[in-house]
């Protein structure tokens, strides 16, 4: 999987400073860089919320938790026990049991991935997240299951700003959403149809780890190959 630009999101109220994911290791300095421009120390931080354990959405987790330990971090309930390290990373693990089928490009990127996952050291989660819970943030955060890209994801929808923060559930290719790749969906179909559920939301503006901000459009969903 090539790394391009990624999109974590600060959400900010008078009582809490929410990080929405957190990049690849070794991402904390930008990440404090990034804060400082936007005004705020990093230390500020109440929480980080995780929205599936792909290395590029936890990856920096355990240094943001090593430098400031009172940052409490949340996860789904599914997948705090991976973020943890009490369990195998579940991509990896799917990944080499088919391992003998794949060949060429592919089975080189599952050893890659299985490399870089191995390296990311497990970080304890201070809240277990089952989806549905209305978070206090910015008025009220709603916790939504998506499963699919991975089985725990979650995703998040600001109430009073009409605005999701979707991981992975979607993404924004040339100005328009679409679902994620489907190359790199555990479950594709089951993924398809979260997306489909965010879109059929009451949605303003759609955040995408992977584009960016996109306002909704009409015509629905793309599909990852549609231009």
């Amino acid at each position: 999987m090539k790394r391009g630009p990624i999109h974590p999101v600060v959400l900010c109220d008078e009582r809490d400073r929410i990080l929405v994911d957190c990049g690849y290791p070794g991402f904390l300095p930008q990440l404090e860089r990034s804060a400082a421009l936007a005004g705020f120390e990093f230390g500020e931080l109440t929480g980080v919320v995780i929205t599936h354990p792909d290395d590029d959405h936890y990856g920096a987790l355990h240094e943001i938790k090593e430098k400031y330990p009172r940052i409490r971090t949340m996860s789904s309930e599914f997948d705090a026990p991976y973020i943890e390290g009490k369990i195998p990373p579940l991509r990896v693990s799917m990944g080499m049991e088919k391992l003998a089928s794949f060949s060429g490009e592919m089975r080189e990127e599952i050893l890659r991935y299985r490399a870089r996952a191995e390296r990311i050291k497990p970080v304890g989660i201070d809240a277990a997240l089952r989806g549905g819970e209305i978070m206090p943030w910015c008025g009220g955060t709603k916790i939504i299951p998506t499963p699919g890209h991975t089985p725990g994801h979650i995703s998040l929808y600001v109430v009073p700003l009409k605005t999701l923060i979707g991981g992975d559930a979607l993404i924004s290719t040339y100005g328009k959403l679409r679902i994620s790749n489907p190359r790199y969906a555990l479950d594709p179909r089951e993924a398809e149809r979260s997306a489909e559920i965010l879109l059929a939301m009451d949605v303003e503006k759609y955040v995408c780890y992977h584009g960016g901000a996109v306002t909704r459009q009409p015509g629905g969903l793309l599909r990852f190959e549609d231009r």
